[in-house]
């Protein structure tokens, strides 16, 4: 074989190479995008079609997989980790929100890396919720969730080595901890707002009452 057509069997490769890397890039940034959809709809309650986007994202991480067996590195690429990060951040919302259960990594097959991180970004979403329900008069739906925000907190900050093991955790678990603080002073002043309407409803009803005749 001569030099020229041995080199020329190596550019074919790479530009198969490079063509497969470009539909994988694409395929990652539509899991991501979908993933966000489907935060967007389990915030407004449309679950089923929260769990349609989920579906689908699912089946671009398994094309990912299949490529994966031939082009191992296809993995490790900052697109891919986000993809899975915000993958797994919709899937452990929407579990939340139906199921109260939290899933593993690998009920989604995630990296486990990928998943702590989007662990830690449920956190913010469950705040949304909390504010949700806060506008909608729903304390007792609003307290859950800070309860959850908490649970995941506590349970994060108790992975002493991830801080070390997990790029970027030290600093969601700081956004984590401002948003809980915010999240319970919101909460706290609804509940004294709606006590103090009730009370205010009850005297009013009394001074009715006894003006009466």
């Amino acid at each position: 074989m001569t030099l020229k057509t041995l080199l020329g069997k190596i550019q074919e490769e790479l530009q198969k190479r490079e063509k497969v890397h470009e539909e994988v890039q694409k395929d990652m940034r539509r899991a991501t995008r979908l993933s966000k959809q489907a935060i967007l709809f389990t915030h407004q309650e449309r679950f089923e079609e929260a769990k349609k986007l989920l579906k689908e994202a699912t089946e671009l991480f398994g094309r990912l997989h299949s490529v994966a067996e031939t082009y191992p590195d296809m993995l490790y690429s900052g697109l891919v980790n986000a993809a899975y990060q915000e993958y797994a951040e919709a899937r452990t919302l929407l579990t939340l929100v139906r199921e109260d259960r939290f899933i593993s990594p690998e009920d989604i097959k995630v990296p486990s890396i990928d998943y702590v991180l989007g662990l830690a970004d449920v956190i913010g979403e469950l705040r949304r919720r909390a504010l949700d329900s806060l506008r909608k008069g729903d304390v007792k739906t609003a307290e859950k969730c800070l309860h959850l925000m908490e649970d995941i907190y506590v349970e994060l900050m108790a992975m002493d080595e991830a801080y070390m093991l997990v790029p970027g955790l030290r600093r969601k678990s700081d956004v984590a901890r401002h948003l809980i603080e915010t999240t319970r002073g919101d909460i706290t002043t609804e509940a004294r707002r709606s006590s103090l309407e009730r009370s205010m409803k009850v005297l009013e009803k009394l001074v009715k009452k006894k003006a009466k005749p």
